[in-house]
């Protein structure tokens, strides 16, 4: 097995032990998001573990244009979970990479992002549809199948894809100034 992956296999075999005799150390709170506006459409966010990253929006809707959007850090955040979940089971089973690569492509009608309507009347969505994820995979020796059941089984365990699919509902809470 490639050095790199060892510790990760290592990593992977210890947490599932401890997971199996104690399953309720599996359960926490994760790390916050926090967005704070910064003037125009730029946003600044942060991790609370002083990482920080900032987004905006392009010229043709009032943004300076040099930074991602944030639907282009929607995407990068599935691409990157998915590749993640996908080293994580393949150094878990042995499987040495020689080249890995998630690209997470969607379609955007941006009247949903401005509140329109469709010319029959309805609100038009908000968010991204068509999303289409595709991986690129190199593991000399490996049977296709074993490789593809492998990248099947890790998307369908990586959080930010398996949030996708199921949806799940937002709690809103509001803090108004004032109020």
């Amino acid at each position: 097995m490639d050095t790199t992956l060892k510790p990760i296999s290592v990593a992977v075999h210890r947490v599932r032990s401890v997971l199996t005799r104690r399953p309720e150390a599996a359960l926490h709170a994760d790390t916050p998001a926090t967005a704070r506006w910064q003037g125009g459409v730029r946003v600044a966010m942060s991790d609370g573990l002083g990482g920080q990253f900032c987004t905006d929006m392009p010229a043709e809707l009032g943004g300076a244009g040099d930074q991602v959007t944030p639907g282009w850090l929607f995407r990068a955040g599935m691409a990157a979970c998915a590749t993640t979940s996908i080293v994580l089971m393949a150094a878990a089973d042995g499987i040495e990479l020689a080249a890995l690569e998630v690209r997470v492509d969607s379609h955007s009608d941006v009247r949903g992002l401005l509140g329109m309507s469709d010319a029959a009347g309805a609100p038009v969505h908000a968010g991204p549809s068509d999303l289409k994820m595709h991986v690129s995979v190199d593991a000399p020796g490996v049977a296709p199948e074993r490789l593809r059941a492998l990248i099947e089984g890790a998307v369908g365990c990586s959080p930010v894809p398996s949030m996708v699919r199921q949806a799940n509902s937002l709690q809103l809470q509001l803090d108004i100034a004032g109020a």
